[in-house]
């Protein structure tokens, strides 16, 4: 199956724009999955969330987002306050200066993309 594009945009070098796209130069879909299951009946299991301190079932629709600010203490987060705060994207990389692969810190090379040319002006 072709490799989907994570993200699709613009590179722009100065004045100069070109319509790309960006792909995986890795694939997990040939790596092995497992299922948990009852050993006794072989049925897959699923997973229940529980209050960690009175071990009772929470149901999906009382269940929230939470930012730990100190030991034992929460800040709730709502999905439409996520929504409110989410940066519009331009879907533009710009181009503004390039540097030497060592001044790079490793942790940002820690999965491969492929930039490729996107649309009809970029064929």
């Amino acid at each position: 199956m072709a490799t989907r594009a994570n993200w699709k945009g613009y590179l722009k070098l100065s004045l100069v724009s070109c319509e790309i796209a960006l792909y995986p130069a890795t694939t997990a879909s040939e790596r092995v999955r497992f299922n948990r299951l009852n050993r006794q009946t072989g049925h897959r299991l699923k997973q229940l969330m529980v209050d960690a301190e009175t071990e009772e079932p929470v149901d999906r629709e009382d269940q929230v987002k939470g930012y730990q600010v100190a030991k034992n203490s929460y800040v709730q987060v709502e999905d439409d306050e996520l929504d409110a705060i989410t940066i519009e994207s331009t879907h533009t990389i710009d181009v503004e200066s390039f540097v030497k692969i060592d001044e790079v810190d490793k942790r940002y090379l820690d999965t491969p993309y492929y930039i490729a040319p996107e649309g009809k002006v970029g064929i």
